[in-house]
Order: structure tokens, then sequence, then C-alpha cells
């Protein structure tokens, strides 16, 4: 089993040789109760069974090619920042109508917590790329801000799991992305040289990926990682992904310290663009290659912000 850098930052700015040692995991892909529960029982009791009655009209049963335009799970989406969409999540609101209070503080609490830790993790970056403190979280600023949210995934047992992906190789379009997954049920892989990975589940611990923006961005000293999720026959899987990406109008480019810190490699690789406009395209090619994708918005027009 691959061996994965585990990192706690509970002293990183307390001890010179732990932030040190720290800075030198981030040079690698890293992995470092009340919201748990509440998502938990609103799959069981909100989802569970519509996901169950969507599979059985698509007659998969029947099924026995593998199948390269589904996904083995079900989602929800909740947004944090720049406005919050609690509120318009109709089940959650029902289901919990008397505990209303009670999940929007452990919502708040939970997306606080993980938002400062995302600015953490992208001003640790800037300082192992030798940029001034702050620089990634202004590239994603925008007009109003970085967009932040959630998303709560399940992958129930799959009868056929060599037919159809729990959720399909792709990488993540966005910037920093900090993921609970369940601490019993695997599933999730990356690809490392060519070879599929297992991440291992690992109680009490975030597994941190990043987006293409980052890529972007760290003119590719950072690349955004392929990943996808392998259904299980045995289990229901939960995962909890938070993703700080950047505003819509962020305007995204290469940093031009590290376009000039290399003579040699001036020749700018990665485009600019508006972030809106790579997710436009992103939304009809999150399953492809990254690469096109880059190439593409070399060409696109920039979204005009009044």
């Amino acid at each position: 089993m691959e061996n994965f850098p585990v990192i706690n930052l509970d002293n990183i700015n307390n001890n010179v040789e732990e932030r040190k040692a720290i800075l030198e995991k981030l040079k690698m892909p890293a992995r470092i109760g009340d919201f748990l529960r509440l998502t938990k029982e609103h799959y069981r009791k909100c989802m569970e069974q519509r996901f169950k009655e969507v599979m059985a009209s698509k007659g998969l049963g029947d099924v026995q090619a593998e199948l390269k335009d589904m996904d083995w799970e079900t989602t929800f989406f909740l947004r944090h920042l720049p406005d919050s969409n609690i509120s318009e999540i109709p089940d959650l609101s029902e289901e919990y109508r008397l505990d209303k209070l009670k999940i929007k503080k452990a919502m708040k609490e939970f997306a606080q917590k993980l938002e400062k830790l995302a600015e953490e993790l992208l001003d640790l970056l800037c300082e192992n790329l030798g940029l001034e403190k702050g620089y990634l979280k202004k590239a994603f600023y925008g007009s109003k801000g970085p967009n932040f949210g959630t998303k709560v995934a399940n992958y129930p047992p799959c009868p056929k799991p060599e037919l159809v992906k729990g959720l399909r190789a792709h990488t993540d379009a966005g910037g920093i992305i900090l993921l609970l997954q369940d601490d019993k049920v695997s599933g999730l892989q990356l690809l490392k040289d060519g070879q599929w990975v297992d991440v291992p589940p690992m109680r009490h611990s975030i597994v941190v990926n990043l987006g293409d923006q980052i890529e972007v961005i760290t003119n590719g000293k950072y690349k955004s990682v392929e990943h996808r999720v392998i259904a299980q026959t045995n289990g229901t899987r939960m995962s909890i992904a938070s993703f700080y990406n950047p505003a819509n109008d962020a305007v995204i480019y290469p940093a031009p310290a590290l376009l000039e810190a290399k003579a040699e490699e001036r020749e700018q690789v990665y485009p600019k663009f508006v972030f809106e406009d790579y997710m436009r395209l992103y939304a009809t090619l999150k399953f492809q290659a990254k690469e096109p994708r880059f190439q593409a918005m070399k060409v696109v027009l920039p979204t005009t912000t009044a």
C-alpha cells in the first residue's frame, strides 16, 4: 500500500523544525460530530430510497458492458461563500426543522474552520514557492471573495462494481479541496506514475487535494491530481469535500514571479482566463484530460464584468 505523507498542523507556528518538515511534505500530494451525523441521517432518511429508484429505472440489472457516462453516487451541495444556501435545501430544512438553529450553528462552525485551514494551506504553498504571503488568497478573491462550498457524496453498495465507477476519473477544477472521507469504507484512488493508488481511510484526518487553478497559478509547480472513486459491493461510503475556489470573476494566470524565476521557462504554458469561463468549459469536459481544457482556454474570449 502506498505510504501517504501525514501532516500534523498543531505546532506549525511554534516549532521551526516542524514547520520545515511540513513544508517539505507539502512538495508531495499531502493528507493531513454534529455535521457528520446530520449528513448521514439526511442521506438515510431523504436520499437513499430516491437513489435506489433512479438506479432501478436505468435497468442496470441487464447491463453487461462498462458504463462510461454515469457515476454510482448521490450528492448534495452546500454553499458557504460568498452566500450560504443552507436554507434552500428542502430536505434538510424539512427533516430537521426542529433543530434548524443547531444545523446552522454546526454548519457555520464547520465551514469557518475549514475555510481557515484552506487559507493556512494556501499560505504554506506560497511560502514553499517563494511567493508573498497571501498571494494565492488574493488571486482567488475577485470582487466578492472566494467561492467556498461543501459537496456531500454517498456511494451505496453497488451490485456490479466492475461495470460502473463510484465517480469517474477527473481532476478538480478549482483551488484547494479538503476531504473528510469515510473511515471504514474505502474507494478513493489517485493516479500516480500511471498507476491507480488506493487512498486508505484514516480516522480524524483530512485529505488535501489541489485543483486545476493551483496548477495554473503555480505554473505547474504544483499539479492537480487525477482521482476516482471505485464502487464497492459492501458498505455505503460517505465523503465530505469542501472546495475553496476562486471567485467567479477572478482572473487566473501564472504568478509572474514563477515565470521570472527561470529565464528559459518564460514561455507561458498555461493560459490567462476568468474562472467562470473555465467552469463553463469544465462542465462539459470534466471527465476528460485537463491539458485540452488549458489549451482551449487560450482562445476563449474572456467574460466582461460590469
